[in-house]
């Protein structure tokens, strides 16, 4: 079994190939019923980073903490971003391509400010973060058409294991939640707050009774019968 307290034994192994700045990858988000996907990048120097108490996978974290680690996440990274695509950019391109194009944002959110990792390390046992097949038109008419360039390193259960991923997915579910609570306000019959988006039975009964709002994936089985009614205005 994976073990619950990451380290950067994997991150610091990259560097026999060659690789000093490593990004740790995750996703949040990938099964809710409404709001963005969202992917958390934090690069470290494998040749020099110490280890940050405290820091695991966010599903094994209270929100307090998540909240807590952020600042020092933050501080202790080389470079750090999160990237999101849309509930409406989910229905157009589909789930594999919305998430690259949330890892593309992320990754471009750190060449802005000058920070260009040299390999990333990504959760899971599917690389979607640079898959050419995944380019669309609607990449281009957003100035994204240029995925991620460097090698793509997948892990199951990286979240688990390796610091940077973890630090990574900690960004990620603090900022996505912090989206799914604002537009709670808006929208209080859906129970964001408490759901964030995902597909509880209260969460698909309030879109059986009100209809699924702007926000909902709509190209998805929402309500209980698997349904999808008309959306409920921004209004």
């Amino acid at each position: 079994m994976a073990q619950s307290t990451p380290t950067l034994s994997v991150e610091r192994s990259l560097m026999q190939s060659g690789y000093r700045f490593v990004a740790g990858a995750d996703e949040v988000g990938r099964g809710a019923l409404a709001g963005p996907v969202s992917v958390g990048m934090v690069v470290i120097d494998a040749s020099s980073q110490k280890p940050l108490a405290g820091v695991k996978d966010s599903k094994l974290l209270s929100a307090a903490d998540r909240e807590r680690l952020v600042p020092l996440i933050k501080q202790w990274s080389v470079g750090h971003a999160v990237g999101h695509a849309s509930a409406d950019e989910i229905d157009a391109l589909g789930l594999m391509a919305a998430l690259r194009l949330a890892g593309t944002r992320a990754w471009q959110q750190l060449l802005d400010v000058g920070i260009r990792a040299e390999v990333v390390l990504l959760d899971g046992n599917h690389n979607w973060l640079s898959e050419q097949e995944q380019r669309s038109i609607f990449d281009q008419e957003l100035g994204l058409e240029s995925s991620v360039d460097v090698p793509v390193q997948t892990m199951v259960k990286a979240d688990l294991q390796c610091l940077s991923v973890a630090a990574a997915s900690v960004l990620a579910k603090v900022e996505r939640d912090a989206i799914l609570i604002s537009l709670d306000q808006q929208h209080p019959q859906f129970g964001w707050k408490v759901n964030k988006g995902y597909a509880t039975s209260g969460h698909r009964e309030a879109i059986d009774r009100h209809g699924p709002s702007p926000w909902h994936r709509t190209s998805w089985r929402l309500g209980s019968s698997g349904g999808v009614t008309k959306p409920v205005s921004k209004a």
